[in-house]
């Protein structure tokens, strides 16, 4: 996608609301637009696919101008994603998604397939959900919902305007996570707006750092910017804890998660007591029928119930997925008296552990590549001048 002196401008206004904004995205590729309130950044999103007309400027996806495409058209073959979901109250959650897929002409066949395999990828039972109202939804799987929508028929590019924002924080972190799994799976080239630099961090390729009438103070990797911010705006967008949100930059996938001992709430006590007995750990890890994590079981906790599962062993509180951030699992590790997290799949399945240990090893890993990255910047920059020195003694200036 390459966006081309992109500009809007209102009557009456004395300056733009977007003006000239260039720049090149990759296929496949994650971009986040991020800046103050009033920036622009929705402004330009919405010229992306025409919502809002430019003004000036070419926009090209494939290589193809589409800014004389008619609009209507276009929007049908670009997914778009807001806030709140944008879902149409009097639609059943099928009808919803499949709403996109019908205007194109699909047949009744391959659209209610799809709409199977959407409720699939954003992790809702199609028979559960297939029938239901949006009211009848909960924020975090109205905007699940609102993802498979703009999915549904199979779009190149996909516009996100702050699709996260109105939901709490743990059902916020849940969909990133989501949104993370579904492009490793998708391969889309995404536009994402936020105001939430973490979130930025957590979810781009590549980052747009925008002042005022969305000019670009920075257009980097995540990386980049953290380590080497382009000047005070970028630095005040960074803020404090550069090195914490360094976290949000690494996956629980990219971390070695341990196996652990489990048993199954299915399993015979005496199973069960053996394994404690007689194994190296004094803990076990307990699935439910569906090989979830469900409790931790030690020693002990099942004479002090009884014998009885029900009242044993401690209930797990938090989880990752392979797409959480470290962050996350810090997060969720610091919440477990024994210093662990369990991981699972897709499903909730488990796949198992990230203690402590693990996520220490890779902070101090990353901090040391963010000290030579450093050192290495400084170098170039001391070379920079020395040879600008060089040539301004030669009677050469730059």
């Amino acid at each position: 996608m390459e966006l081309e002196n992109l500009t809007k401008s209102y009557p009456g206004s004395p300056a733009p609301a977007v003006d000239s904004v260039t720049m090149e995205i990759e296929a496949g590729e994650t971009v986040v637009f991020v800046g103050p309130s009033g920036c622009g950044k929705s402004t330009t999103l919405k010229m992306i696919n025409r919502l809002i007309e430019p003004t000036s400027g070419r926009i090209r996806i494939g290589g193809e101008d589409v800014t004389d495409i008619d609009p209507v058209k276009l929007r049908r073959t670009i997914g778009y994603a807001i806030q709140a979901s944008g879902l149409f109250p009097h639609m059943t959650v099928a009808d919803n998604i499949a709403l996109v897929p019908r205007m194109v002409g699909w047949s009744k066949a391959k659209v209610r397939d799809r709409v199977e395999e959407m409720l699939d990828l954003v992790g809702l039972d199609p028979r559960e959900f297939h029938g239901r109202y949006p009211r009848q939804l909960s924020g975090g799987q109205q905007q699940r919902v609102g993802v498979a929508r703009a999915l549904a028929a199979d779009p190149p590019v996909l516009l996100m305007d702050e699709p996260f924002g109105a939901v709490d924080p743990i059902t916020r972190d849940h969909l990133q996570d989501e949104l993370i799994r579904l492009q490793h799976e998708l391969h889309k080239t995404i536009v994402f707006v936020t105001h939430d630099f973490d979130e930025a961090i957590k979810l781009g390729d590549r980052i747009a750092v925008l002042r005022e009438q969305s000019h670009i103070a920075q257009f980097d990797t995540p990386e980049a910017i953290l380590t080497n911010p382009a000047d005070d705006f970028v630095s005040g967008f960074v803020g404090a804890g550069a090195a914490l949100k360094r976290l949000n930059l690494a996956r629980v996938r990219d971390v070695g998660i341990a196996e652990f001992p489990t048993v199954t709430v299915d399993d015979p006590l005496q199973t069960i007591f053996d394994r404690l007995r007689g194994g190296h750990t004094n803990e076990l890890l307990l699935l439910d029928r569906r090989n979830r994590p469900y409790k931790w079981l030690r020693r002990g906790d099942l004479m002090r119930a009884r014998g009885s599962l029900a009242r044993a062993g401690t209930l797990i509180q938090g989880r990752v997925g392979l797409d959480a951030t470290l962050r996350d699992a810090l997060e969720a590790v610091l919440t477990d008296s024994a210093g662990r997290v369990a991981v699972t799949g897709r499903r909730g399945e488990y796949l198992g552990v990230v203690d402590m240990e693990t996520l220490m090893n890779s902070v101090h890993e990353m901090l040391e590549e963010d000290r030579l990255a450093a050192l290495e910047h400084q170098h170039d920059l001391e070379g920079e001048r020395t040879h600008q020195t060089h040539l301004a003694q030669e009677g050469n200036p730059p």
